[in-house]
């Protein structure tokens, strides 16, 4: 009898493990109703197809500038985020830039079932430039990116990965994905961290996610890069951030680290003009 019990709830504890992985491949759609023509800026509706034939749903807004930068939102949210989009939206094109955002796929209105944090959204940030040298060449000779956490992940990937990407912003970076998909599940979820050892195989199960090696990044960067990271930050320790930077900085002289108070992604919030004259710096110096 003591048997088929702890039987019974190894099922329920692998089911359960299973199901919090699904919930967290597969986010719930965040979907506001603001547009740019908030700020007063005109913008076109449209579909940025990706190389592995899904559907991004996107807003292209032209501006004076030539060069375009690509705002990146995080995990669980989409282009209508009001923490940090919005605001850097309308930065972005009150800069003179002009902008295209999207939704990553499986997030906001674009397609896709299941989210891979990072790994595959690179085909998405990489379609995205395809989209804009096709259709705008004329705005896709200098092309920056602006990304939070999950982002700022795709963001330094493109650095590395896309020689179309001219420089790129990555506010709160998870550097070593694993600590930070544990810290996820009580920061997301309320659940303990240790759970996380048991729920990440179901994630790869159910999403196909391959596994990211981020430090292995900070060899391959030779572009500027500004990394932001926050005191407060749950999700995505300093220390982790300023080693990827000390690795980078060997290699590349354009790295900067920027290091504020703030929990995660949320400098901007907290510190809005000190960010954009920071971002507004960075950009006008590359771009």
């Amino acid at each position: 009898m003591l048997v088929e019990v702890l039987i019974f709830l190894f099922l329920l504890f692998i089911a359960f493990s299973a199901f919090i992985a699904y919930k967290l491949v597969k986010p719930p759609r965040f979907i506001k109703n603001w547009t740019p023509e908030d700020f007063g800026y005109k913008y076109e509706d449209v579909t940025i197809e990706t190389r592995d034939g899904l559907k991004l749903s996107a807003w292209w807004v032209p501006n004076e500038k030539d060069s375009t930068v690509i705002p990146l939102h995080g995990y669980t949210r989409s282009r209508w985020d009001e923490v940090y989009m919005k605001q850097t939206t309308e930065f972005l094109l009150r800069e003179g830039y002009s902008v295209l955002v999207f939704d990553f796929r499986a997030h906001g209105k674009s397609e896709g079932n299941y989210t891979t944090v990072g790994e595959r959204e690179l085909v998405d940030v990489i379609s995205a430039v395809d989209w804009l040298e096709k259709n705008h060449p004329e705005k896709a000779g200098k092309i920056g990116l602006v990304g939070f956490s999950m982002g700022a992940v795709v963001t330094i990937r493109a650095l590395a990965e896309d020689e179309r990407v001219t420089c790129g912003v990555a506010d709160s970076p998870p550097i070593y994905l694993d600590r930070t998909g544990a810290r996820g599940l009580k920061y997301f979820a309320n659940l303990p961290e240790w759970l996380y050892a048991f729920v990440k195989p179901f994630t790869k199960l159910f999403s196909g996610a391959k596994e990211l090696n981020m430090l292995a990044y900070a060899e391959k960067i030779r572009k500027p890069l500004l990394l932001i990271a926050g005191e407060k930050d749950p999700l995505v320790k300093v220390d982790e951030v300023k080693e990827f930077y000390e690795r980078n900085k060997k290699v590349n002289p354009n790295v900067e680290l920027w290091v504020t108070d703030s929990p995660h992604v949320r400098t901007l919030k907290f510190h809005p003009e000190e960010w954009k004259a920071k971002v507004g710096d960075f950009l006008r110096r590359h771009l």
